[in-house]
């Protein structure tokens, strides 16, 4: 009989760390280790914005798996299909070639998607926000519209490209502004006849972060509306067309760039599964596996992981818990395995923190409120403990940040196409699982 195979579906802060886990404490002979993934890097969601910011270069928030995975097989495609019964799994790669994978143990860890409200037009002309292509594409558009605006002789027209719409005033579309409204002011900088940048910032809640913590709301809202950006709370976007985005409280604006950071969903592999799930994520015990079915496991975005410090709620959907769970989800594997001892998940947030770019942020490191410079520094730090990889890359080009005038170039890489929500949200591209 040959070695027992983990199968681990998705490298994102829980797959990764899962993985990491996994190479440390199994031992080279007691099983193969593969993960299924359609990029071969791990992303860091969290500097997304410095990357659409112009602050970060794309590659410094993608982590190479192979290096820091050196057991690990990685195939390279996107996992469409699993059968818990037979214990396989079905991936397709980028060139449409099919393969089976067969599996002993198996990591569900496929992360969440943007969720779409049925809101008109959002899947056709909003942006989405959740990738590298997604983040150069918005840094090349927000640049591009400056350009068309400085070369159209319509005021209204040029009103509308230097209009940007943001929708979620959540911990992305708060940094998202943050970054987007510097970049745009550098662009601007030596250009005439430019009306004035305008940023909106849209959600339905009372409150900027209405997620975090209630001290760090109020010093972001300070520093967004000392720069100009306009933030409208309790209300929302109605309908989205090409060239308007209407608001709930019957406001139109006149806008060529609207980018929908309201919140994600998990993976829709999950709504095809025939087995409980809690507000969209797959049940799962203490020790994150899925209740009888002993050899799955789930962790992150994915699973309703409870929550022992909150009456057993799942957890929120973090990096933090994700990281966290990932790991725990390695011993416990290898404790199905015969290896080490299973244990529950336990882990109470730490803080957050939310960089607002510039000398600007706002945290609170277990729990102690910060603003400034201070949170700054923390928030820089903690990023750069936090990252598997990259970290002289990314402290080098905050130097250079820090040195030099924020560079303001577009490549036009990434098509239109290529970051439409409408095809990211299809149904019918919806792996299958079954049992």
């Amino acid at each position: 009989m040959g070695k027992p195979r983990v199968l681990v579906v998705g490298t994102g802060f829980a797959g990764y760390h899962a993985l990491r886990g996994l190479e440390s404490a199994l031992p080279p002979d007691a099983a193969d280790l593969v993960a299924v993934n359609p990029t071969d890097y791990m992303l860091y969601v969290p500097l997304l914005p410095e990357v659409a910011g112009g602050t970060l270069d794309p590659r410094r928030v993608a982590v190479p798996l192979r290096p820091k995975l050196p057991r690990t097989r990685l195939v390279q495609a996107h996992a469409t299909s699993v059968d818990l019964s037979a214990r396989t799994c079905t991936a397709i790669d980028v060139e449409g070639r099919e393969q089976v994978l067969d599996w002993d143990r198996i990591v569900l860890t496929s992360g969440s998607v943007t969720r779409l409200m049925s809101v008109p037009g959002v899947a056709e002309h909003a942006f989405g926000f959740k990738s590298v292509a997604e983040a150069v594409y918005l840094r090349d558009h927000v640049l591009r519209q400056i350009e068309l605006a400085e070369q159209s002789d319509d005021p209204a027209e040029k009103a509308a490209r230097t209009t940007f719409v943001v929708v979620g005033a959540g911990y992305t579309g708060t940094e998202l502004v943050a970054q987007g409204q510097q970049l745009a002011e550098a662009a601007r900088r030596g250009r005439r006849g430019l009306p004035p940048i305008h940023w909106v910032l849209v959600d339905l809640a009372p409150r900027v972060l209405p997620g975090l913590d209630e001290r760090m709301s109020e010093p972001a809202l300070k520093v967004l509306r000392s720069r100009g950006v306009d933030v409208r709370l309790e209300t929302s976007v109605s309908e989205v067309t090409a060239t308007c985005a209407k608001l709930t409280d019957g406001t139109e604006i006149p806008t060529r760039t609207v980018v929908w950071c309201v919140g994600v969903r998990p993976d829709p592999l999950v709504e095809s599964v025939d087995l409980p799930t809690e507000k969209g994520r797959l049940v799962v015990g203490e020790d994150l596996t899925v209740p009888g079915h002993p050899h799955v496991f789930a962790a992150g975005d994915v699973a309703a992981v409870p929550d022992v410090y909150n009456g057993g709620k799942p957890t929120p959907m973090t990096a933090q818990h994700a990281e966290r769970q990932g790991k725990l989800a390695a011993r416990n594997v290898a404790a199905s395995l015969g290896h080490g001892q299973s244990r529950p998940y336990r882990h109470c947030d730490l803080g957050f923190v939310v960089d607002l770019g510039g000398g600007q942020a706002v945290a609170n490191p277990l729990h102690v409120p910060l603003t400034g410079w201070p949170a700054k520094i923390v928030a820089r730090g903690y990023h750069l403990l936090a990252m598997p990889g990259n970290r002289v890359r990314v402290a080098a080009d905050w130097l250079t940040e820090l040195l030099a005038r924020r560079q303001v170039v577009q490549f036009g890489l990434v098509p239109a196409a290529g970051v439409r929500l409408a095809d990211a949200d299809r149904v019918d591209a919806a792996p299958a699982v079954r049992r």
